[in-house]
């Protein structure tokens, strides 16, 4: 996700940078020393978040906010003052963190920002010949859905292999699993969704659970006891 720092102190912002590198989700894509640069920034870049600093000369960061055109970006306010911390909220920010911020504090709050993402993004249905856009923090890709072998969940993130990729994205497997069409896609178990088009073999596994193999996937697909049951129904003739 993209972020603006906006804070006329420089220090300040190197350390909030130095401590949003322990969160690769957040991509810094630039900063700003006073609420006009940070204005045209915004207009340019359109970041999904931005930190922003209250007292700053010229304009504060609530003059800044009362500027700015929709969208607007999600804003976790920073500063050493804990006197706004009402107002801030009642414009609907996302957090309100003092200076210094501390690296559990602000790990919480990126993910309350995490949280409010996840329930904003799309939840309509997908179809088979549906073409999708995929983004990593660092190159996107518009595939067909049905080029989707493998979808494992890591975290809040979910890697989602195809072709010859195999991305790390935004997304929760159980945020895919809503969208993605079932048949062909298979739940296989609690971290892994599978592509059944793309299966070239199946094997029985140890205590009633199934073995597959994918195209172009090296390590063989557990489907656990449970779902194997579904499996076969769904799948036998």
């Amino acid at each position: 996700m993209t972020a603006l720092i906006i804070d006329d102190e420089r220090p300040a912002r190197a350390e909030l940078r130095r401590l949003l590198a322990a969160h690769p989700q957040i991509e810094i894509i630039g900063e700003a020393e006073n609420a006009t640069t940070a204005l045209a920034m915004i207009a340019a870049s359109k970041p999904a978040l931005i930190f922003l600093d209250i007292q700053m000369p010229g304009q504060t960061g609530f003059d800044l906010v009362a500027k700015l055109n929709a969208p607007t970006p999600k804003i976790i306010f920073t500063t050493a003052y804990d006197q706004h911390a009402v107002r801030a909220f009642e414009i609907n920010a996302t957090d309100y963190l003092l200076k210094p911020i501390e690296p559990e504090r602000l790990a919480s709050s990126l993910a309350r920002f995490d949280h409010d993402q996840e329930h904003a993004q799309p939840t309509t249905p997908l179809k088979l010949s549906d073409r999708v856009l995929l983004r990593s923090t660092d190159r996107s890709w518009f595939i067909a859905v049905d080029s989707i072998r493998l979808i494992e969940s890591v975290g809040n993130y979910s890697r989602v292999h195809f072709t010859n990729e195999s991305p790390l994205i935004y997304r929760t497997m159980n945020a895919l699993e809503a969208r993605l069409p079932a048949p062909p896609f298979f739940r296989a178990n609690r971290s892994q969704i599978i592509n059944t088009r793309c299966i070239t073999s199946v094997e029985d596994y140890f205590a009633g659970g199934l073995c597959v193999t994918l195209k172009d996937q090296a390590e063989k697909i557990e489907i656990s006891r449970r779902r194997a049951q579904e499996f076969r129904q769904q799948t036998s003739l």
